[in-house]
C-alpha cells in the first residue's frame, strides 16, 4: 500500500492525463453471466474539460430482472430497439483504449468491459497504472463524509446531472467528482494535500499493509504509540487515521536504520 507522498505524486501526475470515464448499467452483478445493457463514455482533461461523451443502450438478448428495471428504469421494450453488443462495443473501443480508465468503483465496471470484449474475441487490458477509481479517491479526499456512494455525492455536491443509475448521468457525475477533487490537488500545495490525505480512515487490514507483520502486531504497535482508533458508527470496526499510521511506520523505519 502506498504512502501519502507516493499517493500525492500519483494524483498530481493524473492531473495531466486524459481521463476516460465510463459507467455501465448491467443485467446483474457479475460477468459473464450478467451482461451490459447500457454504457456511457466520456473523454476529458482538467485543461480542456469534456472532449466528448457517447452513450448507448445495448440489447444483449438476455432476460432483464425486474429489480434492474426498478433500479435503472431500463425496460425490455427499451432494449428491443437497441443495437447489439458487437455494434456498440466496436464503436466504444477507440474511446476506451485511450487515457486513464476511470469509474466510480472500477472493480465493478472493468470486469464487465473485459467480458464483453472477450465475447467478441477482442483482448482488452488496462494495467493498474491506467485505472482510476473515484470511490477510492473520494474515500481518500472526503473522509469526513458518511457515504461516498455516487448518488449521495451527487446530492451532497449538487452536481447538475440526471437521475442516478443511468449510464449517462453517472458517467457525468463521476467526471465532475474527479474534476473537482483533482483540481483541488493541482491547486493546493503539498503540505495542505498531505494533511488532507492524512485524515483518511484505514482498516486494520490496510494498516498492516503499511506497517507490516500481522494484524495483531500492527495493532500492538499502534497501541504502544498511543494511537486511538476511530470506531465506525455503521459497522463498529476500528479504523485509524492514515497520518497516525504513517507516523508509526516512520518511527519503526528509523529504528531499523543502522
Amino acid at each position: 500500500m502506498m504512502l501519502s507522498t507516493d499517493i500525492l505524486a500519483f494524483y498530481r501526475n493524473l492531473c495531466t492525463k486524459t481521463l476516460t470515464v465510463v459507467d455501465l448499467e448491467t443485467s446483474g452483478h457479475k460477468p459473464p453471466r450478467s451482461r451490459a445493457i447500457e454504457v456511457s463514455v466520456i473523454n476529458a482533461t482538467l485543461k480542456d474539460g469534456i472532449l466528448n461523451q457517447e452513450t448507448y443502450l445495448i440489447n444483449p438478448g438476455v432476460n432483464l430482472p425486474p429489480i434492474i428495471t426498478e433500479i435503472t428504469g431500463i425496460t425490455h421494450e427499451m432494449l428491443e430497439d437497441a443495437p447489439p453488443p458487437e455494434e456498440v462495443w466496436t464503436k466504444c473501443l477507440p474511446l476506451l483504449e485511450q487515457g486513464v480508465l476511470t469509474a466510480h468503483n472500477i472493480g465493478f465496471d472493468y470486469p464487465f468491459i473485459r467480458s464483453e470484449y472477450a465475447r467478441l474475441g477482442i483482448p482488452f487490458h488496462r494495467s493498474k497504472s491506467e485505472q482510476f477509481c473515484t470511490v477510492k479517491f473520494s474515500r481518500l479526499m472526503l473522509s469526513e463524509l458518511p457515504s461516498r456512494s455516487l448518488p449521495n455525492l451527487v446530492r451532497h455536491f449538487q452536481f447538475p446531472v440526471g437521475e442516478s443509475h443511468r449510464a449517462e448521468a453517472d458517467t457525468m457525475a463521476c467526471w465532475l467528482l474527479a474534476e473537482m477533487l483533482l483540481k483541488e490537488i493541482a491547486n493546493e500545495d503539498d503540505e495542505a494535500v498531505l494533511a488532507r490525505i492524512g485524515q483518511q480512515l484505514l482498516s486494520i487490514s490496510d494498516v498492516t499493509k503499511i506497517i507490516g507483520g500481522s494484524q495483531k502486531t500492527a495493532r500492538s504497535r499502534l497501541d504502544a504509540a498511543g494511537v486511538e482508533p476511530y470506531v465506525s458508527q455503521r459497522t463498529g470496526a476500528h479504523l485509524f487515521r492514515r497520518a497516525d499510521v504513517e507516523r508509526v511506520y516512520w518511527q519503526q523505519h528509523q529504528l531499523s536504520l543502522p
